[in-house]
């Protein structure tokens, strides 16, 4: 089963989640074989770009694995996170991130979110799938009820990503600047 986790920052712990990051690493470094994709929400303040949340996608067993992984999470128990979004999801492109023909760098990403209300919407993959990075519906724990969709992409601006998905379908539409995840291979990566 696969589900997306959305840890979003508490005001002021970045100097916590700096302090955590080896322990978040060999945490996640735990998970390497199931994790579709992983990465930080950013400020969108360009070279001054502060954490505000952190990305995973994974497959895990059931949603009681799922509920392990996201709250035994080493920023979670030590309060760097406002909150927790965990839902089961669907990942409709079939592959993980780094198998997105656009690679780890280059152009804008982002993470948009739409929470859904009513009947389910953008259930199919997008035509500009090229630019996908991860896609998919939000459901219920017995993945019967659709209640948004997430998606991982690149696009030249957040109005551009935030199109992605169809406005009046959905209560609520955020668009956040993201970036790929993971222990960085070199001292520049940090």
């Amino acid at each position: 089963m696969e589900f997306f986790c959305y840890h979003r920052d508490r005001p002021g712990s970045v100097a916590l989640r700096d302090e955590l990051r080896e322990q978040h690493w060999s945490y996640m470094d735990q998970y390497a074989k199931e994790l579709i994709a992983r990465g930080p929400t950013l400020t969108g303040d360009g070279d001054d770009d502060a954490p505000t949340g952190s990305v995973h996608i994974i497959d895990l067993p059931d949603p009681v694995a799922a509920r392990a992984f996201a709250f035994d999470e080493p920023g979670y128990q030590a309060g760097v996170y406002r909150d927790v979004l965990l839902r089961r999801w669907r990942n409709t492109l079939g592959r993980s991130m780094w198998d997105f023909p656009g690679g780890r760098t280059g152009g804008n990403r982002y993470l948009v979110l739409g929470l859904g209300t009513g009947q389910a919407a953008d259930l199919a993959v997008p035509t500009n799938r090229d630019e996908l990075i991860a896609y998919g519906p939000l459901l219920s724990d017995d993945g019967t009820t659709w209640l948004g969709t997430a998606a991982l992409l690149r696009a030249p601006d957040p109005d551009t990503a935030g199109a992605i998905l169809t406005r009046d379908r959905y209560a609520d539409i955020e668009v956040h600047d993201w970036q790929f995840g993971g222990r960085p291979s070199s001292p520049e990566d940090v």
